[in-house]
């Protein structure tokens, strides 16, 4: 690609004039499927629309799941483990030794997921109320889960064997849910940098490790011959410099110059960049997945997200018959870029109500598995994943909930039995949840929720609180718990109300129950009589039908 015209191309885009000439020449360079999105957020915002079957599935489940849950230890094992003073260096040590002789692409290998029977996982999840499936495509550790035509270190060639996400998207299909990946790898060239560093103090100080010294040679007569490891680590590009003489040194240098959480591609690495864009786009044409997850703030490496997102919502145009039926998420948007593209706050909530839909993703433990979070038995509660479900359906948004997997492909018994909880909860009261819209305001009670990302464990509700939805003439009310009076008092449904204007509530049902309920209007409130036995934990939700 000649600078001048990717300067070029950068200019407009800052100025937001879309230029057709110049981003025929982006397409054609990069083979982006033609039609009438341009790479540039503008047209994203002035053409996209979300699709109304993700306005109505509201709760998704997710695998996200790589070779990093093969030691159980947690998020993030791929970069830790290298850097010196971590817990997660320290089990290494212990259990597989110095990074300069095991390197995590040995991890890769010992992934066999031989205890992965995704057909039951499905049933399990589709019961537990999941109207939509994403599978983790690649994570920061830059290996494919999928049959990839542009990287060599993929669960075909390594590990599994399989095709991990045409198994996952066949089964999805089956079960009637909607398909989505994820797609982290844009991180890679500098989250993964720890791999080249090498100990501050101790007995092997100043050894680099694996990563730093293989080349595709070493792996003659080996279980990686023909692979090359500098494709999976992605290059030196930000190497640690010698003389570095202590652990805590060590981790501010990482911390300092490869954590920064940068959407820029690397200046002195082009190579990534192309080859990421390639990989996503065959990820995208192999498996046609009615939703792309970007673990990214905004669009990810510059240009080459806006790209891959024009030929992204192009593509979904052929494959629906002209209609763009297709969602790409990503976070921390700015301005309007929420109309072009769904945001999702991760492990987070909203404060009110928003405009266009949007999503939060979330974990029950860790994003990897981790063992110690099973034998403390830490896991999030069903009751306060469907109290975070209620509160963000009220607000037009959507859950993404992840289920860790085991390397070996399994769940927990503890994993079963909150999906089994889930179940129960969401077989009385779906219809509350599925297919609704926001209500005139999403609710009214005591517990204020403030938005942003990483903040979800600071919000508990109480069986005061109240949310709302609505799907046709009907109004629904969801209690965040089982109250302690008799009565349940809802403010904001007052015969004097503005909510209500010119329309009288005609009947109220509790979902669940089947007995008649006795209930009073006045300006005060609307007082509804709680029957002696509540129909189900955690959350009860009143049916609430109106005439004008």
């Amino acid at each position: 690609m000649k600078t001048c015209a990717r300067s070029f191309t950068l200019i407009v885009g800052l100025i937001l004039i879309i230029n057709p000439v110049i981003f025929a020449q982006e397409a054609k360079e990069r083979n982006i499927k033609e039609g009438k999105f341009q790479p540039a957020w503008e047209s994203f915002e002035q053409n996209y629309v979300c699709p109304d079957w993700f306005r109505d599935v509201k709760f998704g489940i997710w695998a996200h799941w790589s070779a990093q849950c093969v030691p159980e230890e947690g998020d993030w094992y791929a970069r830790h483990m290298y850097i010196q003073g971590w817990d997660q260096y320290n089990h290494h040590i212990k259990k597989y030794g110095h990074p300069s002789q095991f390197g995590f692409m040995e991890f890769n290998n010992l992934w066999k997921a031989e205890k992965w029977y995704p057909e039951k996982l499905m049933e399990l999840y589709k019961r537990a109320g999941a109207k939509y499936f994403v599978t983790l495509a690649n994570h920061h550790d830059n290996f494919d889960n999928y049959d990839s035509q542009y990287h060599d270190w993929n669960s075909l060639n390594v590990g599994p064997g399989r095709d991990i996400v045409g198994t996952w998207k066949k089964i999805a299909k089956k079960n009637g849910l909607y398909f989505g990946v994820s797609n982290h790898s844009a991180h890679s060239w500098h989250w993964f940098q720890t791999a080249y560093g090498y100990d501050g103090e101790g007995p092997l100080a100043g050894v680099r490790y694996d990563a730093a010294t293989l080349t595709k040679e070493d792996g003659k007569g080996k279980w990686w011959e023909g692979l090359d490891p500098q494709d999976l680590y992605t290059g030196p590009t930000i190497k640690m410099p010698d003389g570095i003489t202590t652990a805590r040194e060590v981790a501010e240098w990482h911390e300092k110059n490869t954590r920064p959480w940068t959407e820029e591609p690397p200046e002195n690495n082009p190579g990534f960049t192309e080859n990421w864009f390639l990989r996503c786009q065959d990820l995208i044409d192999k498996y046609q997945p009615d939703l792309v997850y970007f673990d990214n703030t905004g669009l990810p490496l510059g240009q080459a997200g806006l790209d891959i997102v024009a030929h992204y919502y192009n593509s979904s145009m052929e494959w629906n018959n002209g209609k763009v039926d297709v969602v790409a998420t990503a976070k921390r948007l700015t301005g309007n870029q929420n109309a072009g593209v769904v945001e999702d706050y991760e492990r987070g909530f909203t404060g009110e109500i928003k405009k266009y839909p949007w999503q939060t993703c979330t974990c029950i433990g860790e994003w990897h598995y981790n063992r110690n979070i099973y034998n403390k038995n830490s896991y999030k509660s069903v009751k306060q994943v469907i109290h975070q479900l209620i509160d963000i359906v009220s607000k037009n948004g959507n859950l993404l909930l992840s289920i860790p997997l085991r390397g070996d492909g399994s769940i927990d018994e503890l994993e079963v039995s909150f999906l089994e909880g889930m179940a129960e909860w969401m077989e009385t009261n779906e219809e509350a949840i599925y297919g609704t819209r926001p209500w005139k305001i999403f609710g009214e009670g005591p517990t204020q929720v403030k938005a942003g990302m990483f903040n979800e464990n600071k919000t508990k509700f109480t069986p005061d609180d109240i949310r709302f939805t609505q799907k046709d003439s009907i109004l629904y009310a969801f209690i965040m718990g089982w109250p302690g009076n008799e009565y349940v008092k809802i403010e904001s449904l007052a015969s004097v109300s503005e909510y209500l204007g010119i329309n009288k509530i005609t009947d109220i049902n509790l979902l669940g129950y089947n007995g008649i309920l006795n209930w009073t209007q006045d300006e005060k409130g609307l007082s509804i009589k709680l029957p002696g036995d509540k129909p189900c934990q955690h959350a009860i939700v009143f049916k609430i039908n109106f005439s004008n």
